[in-house]
C-alpha cells in the first residue's frame, strides 16, 4: 500500500468521508475506509425517502476521493494495543491512525410494543423496511409517527402532503430545539397539511401494538402504520473494544478529537464526546469535527501540537414537505433565537443545505484541505465556558448520586 502512514477511517457518513478526503492532502498518507454499504447514505435526506421523493443514496465515487481504499465490510473489534481492526469478511486491518467515525443510529425502544410494531427510519435500511408497508397500506389508513424532532415532523409532513391521514405524537413540546416562535410556525405548516399534532406532558407513548398507539392519559390511537423517530443511539463498537465511553456509547476523546486511552485513536461526528461534552448530534457538526480530527492527525505526524475543537456557528433546518420548510438560528451556546426564516425561502435553504453538504464533500475530495468550517473564527470562549461549566457540575452530579 503507497503511502508511510495508514490511517483506517470507520463508517462512510458525513464525518468518515470528511475525515478520509482531508487526509489525502499529505501524499505520505494512505486512507482506508471502511464501510458496510457499497453507496453513501445521504442521510439528512431519509424523510424524502420515506415519502418517496429521493432515494437518499449517492454513488462513492461522487463524493469519495479517488486516493481513498474503500473496502466494504463491518468492524467487529478494535485491538488498540496491536493497532488494528477486525472485519466481518477480510480478518485483521492493521493502522497508524484510526478515525472513528461511526455515526449513530436508531435507539432501542423501552416503550412495549414500539420493537416488534413501530418503524425506526434512522438508517437506509429501516425505511427500506417501511417503504412496503407503506405502499401496501390504503391512502386512508391512519400513520402515526412518534417523536417530535426533525425526522418526525420531516416524515409527517412529507406523508401528509402526499394525502396521508398523519398524526404525529411528541411525547412533548413540538421541535424541542425550536423557539417558540419557530414551533408557532411549524405547527401552522403541519396543520395546513392536515397533521394532527397531539403535544404536551400526556402526547407520551406507552405502548404500541399491531393496530393501535396508546398513550400515557389512556387516549388510544388507531395506528395502521407507525413510524418510530424517538432518540438516536450510537453503535457499540468502541465499548466492545475496552474503549473509553460516554454513558450514551460515544468515544471520549479530548478536545483534540482525541481517544483518552490512545493518542492513534480519533473521533468525529455523532460517536464522538469530547471532553464528555458532545455535540449535537447533525451533519452541521459532522464535518467540522471530521476536519479537525484529520487536522490533529496531521499535527501528531509533524511533531506540532493539535488545536482544540470550537465551533462557532449553530442553526437547525426542517423541511416541511416539497415547499415550506424552516431555518432556526441558534446562538454559540447551541439555543436556538428567536430569528427564523420559514416557508418557501426556508424550503429553499434547506435544498441548499442538503446539497452543499454533498458539495463540501466533493470539493474536499478534489482539493483536499479546501474545507474551513472548522476553522472560522469564534467559539473558543463559549466553549472553554461550558467545558468549565461541565468539570463544576459533573462532581455535583456524582455526590448526589453517593
Amino acid at each position: 500500500m503507497a503511502g508511510n502512514t495508514h490511517v483506517v477511517v470507520i463508517g462512510g457518513g458525513y464525518a468518515g468521508v470528511m475525515a478520509a478526503n482531508r487526509l489525502t492532502l499529505r501524499d505520505d498518507v494512505a486512507v482506508t475506509l471502511i464501510n458496510p454499504r457499497p453507496d453513501f447514505v445521504h442521510r439528512i435526506r431519509l424523510h424524502q425517502l420515506v415519502g418517496g421523493s429521493d432515494d437518499a443514496v449517492i454513488a462513492y465515487q461522487d463524493v469519495l476521493a479517488e486516493g481513498v481504499r474503500l473496502v466494504v465490510d463491518t468492524v467487529t473489534r478494535i485491538d488498540a494495543a496491536e493497532r488494528n481492526v477486525t472485519t466481518a469478511a477480510d480478518g485483521a486491518l492493521d493502522y497508524d491512525y484510526l478515525v472513528y467515525a461511526v455515526g449513530s443510529g436508531s435507539a432501542e425502544p423501552s416503550v412495549p410494543g414500539a420493537a416488534e410494531f413501530a418503524y425506526p427510519i434512522a438508517t437506509l435500511e429501516e425505511v427500506q423496511r417501511l417503504r412496503p408497508v407503506l405502499d401496501a397500506a390504503p391512502a386512508t389508513a391512519p400513520v402515526t409517527v412518534v417523536g417530535a424532532g426533525p425526522a418526525g415532523i420531516e416524515t409527517a409532513a412529507e406523508l401528509a402532503e402526499q394525502g396521508r391521514r398523519v398524526t404525529l405524537v411528541c411525547g412533548g413540546p413540538l421541535g424541542p430545539y425550536l423557539h417558540t416562535r419557530g414551533r408557532r410556525s411549524v405547527g401552522k405548516r403541519l396543520a395546513k397539511l392536515g397533521v394532527t399534532v397531539i403535544d404536551g406532558s400526556d402526547a407520551k407513548v406507552s405502548a404500541v401494538t399491531r393496530e393501535t398507539v396508546r398513550l400515557v392519559n389512556g387516549r388510544e390511537l388507531l395506528s395502521e402504520v407507525t413510524v418510530w423517530t424517538v432518540g438516536f443511539g450510537v453503535p457499540d463498537l468502541a465499548a466492545r473494544s475496552g474503549l473509553s465511553t460516554d454513558a450514551a456509547g460515544r468515544l471520549l476523546t479530548d478536545e483534540t478529537l482525541t481517544s483518552v486511552d490512545d493518542e492513534h485513536i480519533l473521533a468525529a461526528g455523532d460517536a464522538a464526546a469530547p471532553s464528555g461534552l458532545p455535540l449535537r448530534m447533525s451533519c452541521l457538526n459532522a464535518a467540522p469535527l471530521a476536519a479537525r480530527a484529520a487536522d490533529t492527525v496531521f499535527s501528531r505526524l509533524a511533531g506540532e501540537q493539535p488545536e482544540s475543537l470550537h465551533q462557532s456557528f449553530y442553526a437547525q433546518c426542517i423541511s416541511l414537505g416539497r415547499s415550506a420548510g424552516i431555518y432556526q438560528f441558534a446562538n454559540r451556546s447551541d439555543v436556538a433565537i428567536g430569528l427564523h426564516i420559514d416557508d418557501g425561502l426556508g424550503a429553499r435553504i434547506k435544498e441548499m443545505v442538503c446539497n452543499g453538504t454533498l458539495k463540501h464533500l466533493a470539493a474536499e475530495a478534489h482539493k483536499p484541505g479546501s474545507f474551513r468550517l472548522h476553522r472560522m473564527p469564534g467559539g473558543v470562549a463559549k466553549r472553554r465556558q461550558l467545558l468549565s461549566a461541565h468539570s463544576v457540575e459533573a462532581p455535583a452530579a456524582a455526590d448526589r448520586t453517593v
